[in-house]
């Protein structure tokens, strides 16, 4: 078996494992959240006998690791359970399956998360190319400030600054991107703008210095050096020598911030009331929706694991040892 085929296996062979691991963690802090649910819906006054029968109408009497069990069996039959919200002591049952409920709010925070990425992807890396091309010039220690003091401060504090500027003192921008599934595809990316602002500025700076470092570390190589020495221009010694040999680095930063527009949106989309995953989340955890609350957070992982993945291919196939075997 080729290397790189056998490598790429055992990825995603340990991202199968990680994902097992991550669902019994998840599972096990749904379990230790404060309050009940049926405690909830019911109030204070009810009976245990009420209490115990609705518990064991939700399945919730049931021991956890069965409980698990069955969550990991349906979850592989594609079937993410039913959602809480709705249920009732009297025996009307108005709840929603969990994906009726998280398709939804998934396609708007992949909205957000595109409609930011491609704005600061090709931003970061065209910064970091810049700065190492002109390393130690105004521009390079200008963009560095700005990106420091961009990573200094969280994302909650970054968001209210631009509504601050940007939807009360100058009203450019909506300050709430209150969207819906008939809001028009021009209106929807105006309404976004704010929270799409908010999160490029957060990751453009990781990335941008990420590409910033790969490239000045390469610069230092025996080859970039001979480069160099032929006469070669310096963008074209950065563009066609030093760049794709940093494209494993490159990728790991690109994807983990990629990872972080779908798994730590959370804040922007709770400051902003952004009907996403992350706002969802917040209050399944709020009205103690266990089925919602494991569905995001598994959604989450699987993000997560997925991208980092596909991070740890791209620097696989990318490596000349690997590609070219003795």
């Amino acid at each position: 078996m080729h290397p790189i085929l056998s490598t790429v296996l055992q990825r995603l062979a340990l991202g199968l494992l990680t994902l097992f691991f991550v669902s019994v963690i998840i599972f096990s802090s749904i379990e230790f959240l404060p309050g009940d649910f049926t405690q909830a819906v019911l109030g204070q006054t009810a009976t245990e006998e009420t209490v115990a029968a609705f518990r064991r109408e939700l399945g919730l009497d049931q021991p956890a690791y069965i409980r698990y069990f069955d969550w990991i069996g349906a979850l592989a039959q594609g079937d993410l359970g039913t959602s809480f919200s709705g249920r009732a002591a009297s025996g009307v049952d108005r709840s929603r399956p969990v994906v009726d409920l998280v398709g939804p709010r998934l396609e708007n925070t992949l909205f957000l998360a595109t409609m930011t990425a491609i704005i600061a992807v090709p931003l970061a890396l065209t910064l970091g190319i810049l700065a190492a091309l002109y390393r130690g010039s105004i521009f390079d220690r200008m963009v560095n400030a700005v990106t420091l003091t961009t990573i200094a401060m969280p994302e909650f504090l970054v968001a209210y600054i631009l509504i601050l500027f940007l939807a009360s003192l100058n009203p450019i921008f909506p300050s709430l991107a209150n969207i819906t599934v008939d809001t028009p595809f021009w209106e929807r990316v105006y309404k976004c703008a704010l929270p799409s602002m908010t999160l490029t500025l957060v990751i453009v700076a990781h990335m941008m210095r990420m590409t910033r470092a790969a490239i000045i570390n390469l610069l230092a190589s025996p080859y970039i050096e001979m480069a160099r020495l032929k006469g070669i221009s310096p963008r074209k010694v950065i563009l066609t020598h030093a760049l794709p040999n940093a494209w494993a680095p490159i990728a790991n930063v690109v994807a983990f911030n990629l990872a972080y527009l779908v798994v730590g949106v959370v804040v922007v989309e709770v400051v902003f009331v952004y009907p996403g995953v992350g706002q969802l989340m917040v209050d399944a955890v709020t009205t103690r929706d266990i089925p919602v609350v494991q569905a995001c957070a598994l959604i989450f992982a699987a993000t997560y694991i997925v991208l980092n993945l596909i991070a740890d291919i791209i620097s696989i196939v990318t490596n000349p040892r690997l590609l070219h075997p003795r």
